[in-house]
């Protein structure tokens, strides 16, 4: 999403509404499965010699259940502030809330991937409709039982011992 800096300068109140493609971060982010066309609504403001960028940035991603690891859509929706400075002399510092503008365009795609990115949870969990639809009963060599499955069966290691016990019950009565 690029705006030409004159346009910024010449317009007060400038607004713009745009769908910005973020589907690189799914390559340099694991954690993204899957991101969806971002909607932004970018609303400007020159005030005191910066432009306050108002951004309003909606979406949804797929990110993998920490349980799971199945698919989980998370809707994002960012409020967000960013100052720029289109000042020649202005030098941006890193612990500075106001960037400097580079040439005749704003570029606020960095900006818009950088939110999006601080946006992302540390965990998502799947419900659990979805988590019983995905659950595994059963794999190579191994099955899911219930505690009445389990408690029917007899191991056959120990078949021998069972018949023995049954003896020195029938004895006993």
């Amino acid at each position: 999403m690029k705006i030409p800096l004159q346009k910024l300068i010449h317009s007060d109140g400038l607004t713009i509404e745009a769908t910005v493609d973020l589907s690189e971060l799914e390559q340099q982010n694991n954690d993204i499965r899957k991101i969806g066309p971002v909607n932004v609504k970018c609303e400007s403001l020159k005030q005191d010699g910066l432009f306050h960028i108002n951004l309003h940035i909606t979406g949804e991603m797929i990110l993998p259940c920490a349980r799971t690891l199945i698919d989980v859509p998370y809707q994002f929706d960012i409020q967000t502030l960013e100052l720029f400075s289109d000042d020649q002399y202005f030098e941006e510092s890193d612990e500075s809330d106001i960037h400097k503008i580079e040439g005749e365009i704003l570029d606020l795609e960095p900006y818009i991937k950088e939110n999006v990115i601080l946006e992302i949870p540390f965990r998502v969990y799947a419900s659990e409709d979805q988590i019983k639809e995905n659950a595994l009963s059963s794999g190579d060599g191994w099955s899911v039982m219930t505690e009445e499955q389990n408690a029917d069966k007899i191991d056959p290691r120990m078949a021998k011992l069972q018949s023995l016990l049954n003896d020195q019950k029938n004895e006993n009565q």
